[in-house]
């Protein structure tokens, strides 16, 4: 996982509410193997049509948002459905940053193991951001996560809240296999230890 330190980017509004992981990720792409690919399918019923045609105003077809880094989105992002799935495909799309008014718990959880950061601000904070985003041509935000701040560089400027177990592993780019792997010497004390006394108790 990569570490997260502070990105700048341009910005994708998604001007929503109650964003539920079926529309991040539907379901019909559930039976892929890897946490890779999903990108392709983000969104993936709201950026075309049932023809297979880009829905033009969708946010991730328009060309002003290119490249977006940081998606902003209304209260209670990824609600619905545990699947995991829904951070893959954001992370595989390339963004590292969502900021709402609020997210379910769950994804909460798989968005942080998945190195994205989940920024928390007011709902006024929020849709001015979302209105900066839509009539600002090459609009851009600065998340610091070690600060926990995100600025704009014309006077915006909110800190977000974040637990501090989870802001140490972001920054150090650790998901669960690299905690455990911090402490791979000490596991392999234990496993020569543990197959040494098996064997002598086998004699």
């Amino acid at each position: 996982m990569e570490p997260f330190k502070t990105l700048t980017s341009p910005v994708a509004p998604l001007d929503r509410t109650n964003v539920d992981t079926d529309q991040i990720i539907p379901k019909q792409f559930l039976k892929r193997i890897e946490r890779t690919g999903y990108g392709d399918f983000l969104f993936f019923d709201w950026r075309q049509t049932p023809e297979g045609e880009p829905v033009a105003e969708f946010v991730l077809n328009d060309p002003r948002y290119k490249g977006a880094q940081i998606l902003v989105a209304g209260k209670n992002f990824a609600c619905g459905s545990s699947r995991e799935h829904a951070a893959w495909a954001l992370s595989d799309y390339g963004f590292r940053v969502v900021i709402a008014p609020s997210f379910a718990d769950i994804f909460f959880s798989n968005a942080g193991k998945n190195g994205i950061v989940l920024a928390r601000l007011s709902e006024a904070d929020v849709d001015a951001l979302l209105r900066n985003a839509e009539s600002i041509p090459g609009y851009q935000l600065t998340v610091s996560l070690e600060a926990q701040t995100v600025t704009d560089g014309r006077g915006f400027s909110a800190r977000f809240e974040i637990d501090p177990f989870r802001k140490f592993c972001l920054l150090e780019g650790l998901d669960d296999i690299g905690l455990t792997l911090r402490h791979a010497a000490e596991l392999d004390r234990f496993e020569a230890a543990h197959d040494g006394a098996v064997w002598l108790k086998a004699k």
